[in-house]
């Protein structure tokens, strides 16, 4: 996996892993990580029907770096510790529309790293900023309904499910259905940390 030695900003997940800025520092390591995960993130997200060029990831980083700047966005990585650094091991990310109060929250993790709760922790940490010191309303999650590891990340979350738009995500196979998930502020409990 692709290490990375600077820790300029890291967010704590726990002992063990960690949140960082998603921006253009990140490139090499996390061009390797979407090479690597390519395929998988092809069956999952809209827009991925091409591996990434190391031109294509320093752009969107760039993009995700001025969303950060506008607040309109939080992208983040997501890092376990190894001996020599951070290693990479997914994305989250939190779309923030400030006017509405509200956000759209979506992650994604190398298989490699699943099943040690690495999902659940960076959601809780980022919808406790969410609804705390950003004052969001509402956090919406999406995902398609075959994606079944994402509704139960969702639902665990407390998330409820609102309903099917239909063929709603553009795929170079057709049109997909999502599947929408809300939390409201008033129904979030706030992690411990």
């Amino acid at each position: 996996m692709p290490v990375v030695t600077a820790e300029l900003f890291t967010w704590p997940l726990g002992d063990d892993a960690v949140l960082i800025p998603r921006t253009v520092a990140i490139a090499g390591p996390y061009q390797a990580l979407l090479t690597a995960n390519h395929e998988r993130l092809a069956s999952w997200f809209p827009g991925f029907d091409r591996p990434p060029t190391p031109e294509a990831t320093r752009a969107d980083l760039e993009l995700r770096g001025q969303g950060w700047l506008a607040g309109t966005e939080l992208p983040l990585a997501v890092a376990v510790r190894a001996e020599d650094g951070l290693r990479l091991a997914g994305a989250v990310n939190l779309l923030i529309n400030g006017p509405a109060r509200s956000g759209e929250v979506g992650y994604w993790l190398d298989s490699a790293f699943e099943g040690r709760g690495l999902v659940t922790r960076a959601v809780t940490t980022l919808l406790d900023h969410a609804f705390g010191p950003l004052a969001l309303d509402r956090v919406e999650l999406r995902t398609v309904p075959a994606n079944t590891r994402s509704q139960k990340v969702a639902e665990r979350l407390g998330f409820v499910r609102e309903g099917i738009l239909r063929e709603a995500a553009a795929f170079p196979g057709g049109r997909q259905d999502e599947v929408v998930f809300g939390l409201l502020a008033r129904e979030w409990q706030p992690s411990a940390n």
